[in-house]
């Protein structure tokens, strides 16, 4: 800790601080001081609070005291990960000059630079990074047509420009889910991003001088090889995110060799809502599990892992590449290959012991790689032969492609083996990393040190024969370098070239001339092999720039294998059918099961598989049965096997054909956005109108009680017109789930709806629920059932069964839902069809001028009887 002397604002070392400091001045700057990152100021009382540590105070400035606080320097990187979790940027600065050579001219402090920026999208420490999740930094620009995005995997060096609608601008960041967004300090969104924001001057986001720095940074002369003509807000984004990027590594970018352009149609659209009902990597709830992620989730890489989870966001459209994938996966099942899974087995094996090579790459890069991640690199090269031998010789046109990425890059590997030792020390800063025989002069200083242990037991002896002393020891500690102990009792024996050097309690320790000259030389040494070991990695870590291109072919390839192994593995354990493609329109599921809920079920328990059949003549199923008797399971299961048919895994079911899709839309579940002033209700309206304004006859769309969160009539009315609408104007391929009983009615009108329920059975006032989905409409709804299941009190659900029966009774002259009719305490019945309503019936009847008084007065009693 740095005396008050030297914590005076206008001392050398504070000014440096305060100079390095104004360059970034919303930023905690980590100021490195021997052992000790500090903290000065309102940065120290804002570390102290966010990460507990103690807050002191040192010196004076303005005449108050100077705030500190301060983290060991080998014990950066988790107080590093809980400020970036909590979204802070942090700066490091180092020291790069040499402490004792400061301290000796006394021209001002040592030197330091600003080493690196971490922020929540640019981290590429293994220990600050969800090893399951891409970490992506993006910018973005939006104007009034288009909203420009791009987004770079910095550990990855994988570079994404697109431009999509404004409107559609909230799905993208749902879809993609950067962990920071680098936005202009004027850009005003309409909504809050859950992504850290930073904003940076407007004039980074200026696209004509994007166009020339990206030109600049991949060495073309335009941006056309890339499939970027005609993109304005896209490349001013990418202009601004690379800037952003470099200015945060202080260095070039060099693993980012090449951008692609992503159109709008690659990808099977979901919107927020369908990519939160469908759980896929998240629950309702938030929670990691369970959901579709979880569930699939057998990789063995951390590669793979994320790869899967990117896939399950990014379904294709395109049915070619899952297509190739399926063809893949049942060339891993193959029976002829030594027996079913046999293949599959020797993949995985083959997996175990890879190292993240995707991300030791992009350190390589950013010139971060520790010696151990190019040990790791190292003995993942060497696994390469085995998992390139499991997966040849298949009719599988993907794994033939994987084959030959998956090609040991021999003269790599060499280099790996000659430079870095087999077991190296954690940092370059210990020694001990660069292998011997790599470099003459790093051999030749440590020979030196080799050869100390054998001096020091030749001197030993030496001086125990010259003095007389048998118990004369010769040894070595950091703290006082080379001495020879002498106990008390032989202090009488000591010779006369013998030289104090620390007394202790039972001994004196003793420096001669011939032991002081060989201090210094291999002291000397030990500093001199220390430095050029240094200067070896950084030339290594160079050398290796010009591998990165491979080394990135050679993880995807890595990451691709485990994903078709992980689809294969459950397909295998969990009886997953390949689903077939055709041009045809429609979807046809037999015998589909829910993933998820299939696996949660306990031991023993199966899932009660069901069909779903929609075509050309069958484009809508209304679904009606009792609350917990399956609806929402039944539509979603059919959602989620589309969505893994369409990311190259095999589905859970005996038989699927899918047709031609473009989106998924789903209004499942009853939610509120109560920040935004949006009540159920309108956030059940704002989904159903996003499904009504955009499905194509190629969509699926899952819709789930519409019109439940209003009253009766208007919600059964807008039931009526939603429905009428999908199936006349939208003839997308729609699951629609109601309790409005009317709308089965529908089936007479359309040809092209079927009606369908999921039944279950009454026994002693007990339901049992059946799960199994059969033709035609239900017949009641069993709600007073399930209210008594959730533990509604006995006296509530006997009051609510006579309060159905009384409907029920006022219902019989008029066959409608009883639910339509105002209770008993309004001051009349409210009719709904008075055409069929018996009193109106009898009204049109009568004749007045036929009927004399006595007449018109019984007739009169006979409405009023019929209106009760």
């Amino acid at each position: 800790m740095p005396g008050n002397n030297e914590l005076n604002a206008h001392t050398p070392m504070m000014q440096q601080y305060l100079g390095l400091k104004g360059q970034h001045p919303n930023t905690l700057l980590f100021y490195r001081m021997g052992d000790f990152y500090e903290l000065f100021f309102d940065d120290a009382e804002k570390a102290a609070r966010l990460l507990d540590i103690t807050l002191t105070t040192r010196g004076q400035s303005a005449g108050q005291p100077i705030k500190m606080a301060g983290v060991p320097y080998h014990a950066l990187e988790p107080y590093l990960a809980r400020l970036v979790k909590l979204g802070e940027s942090v700066v490091i600065c180092e020291q790069v000059g040499d402490p004792g050579e400061a301290s000796k001219s006394g021209k001002g402090p040592v030197e330091r630079v600003v080493a690196r920026i971490v922020t929540p999208g640019t981290l590429t420490d293994a220990a600050l990074l969800d090893e399951k999740r891409d970490n992506l930094l993006m910018a973005l620009v939006v104007s009034r047509q288009h909203a420009g995005l791009a987004w770079l995997n910095l550990a990855s060096g994988e570079f994404r420009i697109s431009e999509v609608a404004p409107d559609k601008l909230p799905a993208t960041l749902e879809r993609i889910r950067p962990a920071e967004i680098v936005v202009a300090e004027s850009l005003q969104l309409a909504f809050t991003p859950e992504a850290a924001l930073t904003r940076q001057p407007d004039w980074h986001f200026d696209s004509e001088a994007a166009t020339r720095d990206l030109c600049a940074h991949f060495q073309t002369a335009s941006l056309s090889g890339f499939g970027a003509d005609g993109l304005h807000t896209g490349l001013a984004a990418a202009g601004a995110l690379l800037r952003y990027a470099q200015a945060t590594q202080t260095r070039a970018l060099t693993h980012v060799k090449a951008f692609v352009v992503e159109r709008d149609g690659i990808y099977l659209g979901l919107d927020t809502a369908t990519r939160r009902n469908l759980e896929l990597t998240e629950t309702l709830r938030g929670q990691p599990s369970p959901t579709l992620f979880s569930l699939l989730d057998a990789c063995i890489t951390a590669m793979g892992a994320r790869t899967l989870r990117h896939a399950l966001h990014h379904p294709l459209r395109d049915p070619s590449i899952p297509a190739a994938r399926h063809a893949a996966i049942e060339a891993l099942l193959d029976e002829s290959h030594g027996g079913r899974g046999r293949r599959l087995s020797e993949v995985r094996q083959a997996l175990r012991g890879f190292a993240d090579i995707e991300r030791i790459a992009g350190r390589i890069a950013l010139y971060s790689a520790r010696p151990r991640d190019l040990s790791s690199l190292r003995a993942s090269l060497h696994r390469l032969a085995e998992l390139r031998e499991a997966v040849e010789d298949t009719p599988s046109p993907l794994l033939t492609e994987l084959c030959v990425a998956l090609a040991t890059p021999v003269a790599t590997l060499d280099f790996l083996t000659r430079a870095i030792l087999p077991e190296p020390a954690t940092q370059v800063r210990d020694g001990g990393v660069i292998a011997n025989g790599f470099d003459a002069d790093l051999d030749a200083v440590r020979a030196l040190n080799d050869n100390c242990g054998a001096f020091l037991v030749d001197l030993e002896a030496r001086e125990r024969e010259r003095s007389g002393i048998a118990s004369l020891k010769v040894e070595y500690n950091r703290v006082h370098g080379f001495y020879i102990e002498i106990t008390h009792a032989n202090t009488g024996k000591v010779p006369e070239d013998y030289r104090r050097r620390q007394t202790l309690k039972n001994a004196e320790r003793y420096i001669t001339p011939e032991l002081k000259a060989f201090e210094d030389k291999a002291l000397s040494a030990q500093d001199r092999a220390l430095a050029r070991e240094k200067v070896l990695y950084e030339s290594v870590l160079t050398d290796l720039q010009a591998e990165l291109p491979q080394l990135q072919r050679i993880a995807r390839a890595v990451a691709m294998s485990d994903l078709l192994a992980c689809f294969a593995e459950n397909a295998h354990t969990r009886n997953y059918c390949r689903p077939l493609f055709c041009a045809e329109p429609g979807l046809l599921i037999a015998g589909g099961r829910h993933p998820v809920v299939e696996g949660e079920l306990a031991g023993g328990e199966s899932f009660i598989a069901n069909d779903t059949k929609l075509a050309e003549d069958r484009r809508l199923l209304l679904i009606t049965g009792p609350n917990m008797g399956g609806k929402s399971t039944y539509m979603r299961q059919t959602a989620l096997i589309a969505l893994m048919a369409h990311i190259g895994c095999f589905v859970p079911a005996d038989r699927v054909v899918l047709g031609p899709l473009d989106q998924i839309f789903t209004r499942i579940g009853a939610s509120d956005d109560l920040a935004s002033g949006r009540s159920t209700f309108m956030v059940e309206m704002t989904e159903s109108a996003a499904i009504l304004h955009h499905a194509t006859e190629n969509s699926l769309v899952l819709m789930d009680e519409v019109g439940r969160g209003t009253s009766t009539f208007d919600g059964m009315a807008l039931a009526f017109a939603i429905c009428r609408h999908l199936l006349e104007k939208n003839r997308c391929l729609t699951l629609f789930a109601t309790h409005y009983f009317e709308l089965t009615r529908l089936a007479n009108e359309y040809v092209d709806l079927a009606n369908v329920h999921l039944d279950a059975v009454e026994h002693r006032e007990r339901i049992v629920f059946l799960h199994a989905v059969e033709d035609g409409p239900a017949n009641q709804s069993y709600g007073i059932q399930v209210a008594a299941l959730a533990g509604i009190p006995v006296s509530v659900v006997k009051a609510a069964r006579r309060q159905l029966r009384e409907f029920e009774q006022r219902a019989s002259i008029n066959p409608v839902q009883p639910d339509l009719f105002v209770p008993t305490w309004s001051s009349r019945p409210e009719l709904v069809e008075d055409d069929v309503i018996p009193a109106m019936q009898r009204l049109a009847a009568i004749n007045p001028d036929e009927l004399t008084p006595k007449q018109a007065l019984e007739a009169l009693y006979d409405l009023k009887a019929l209106i009760r």
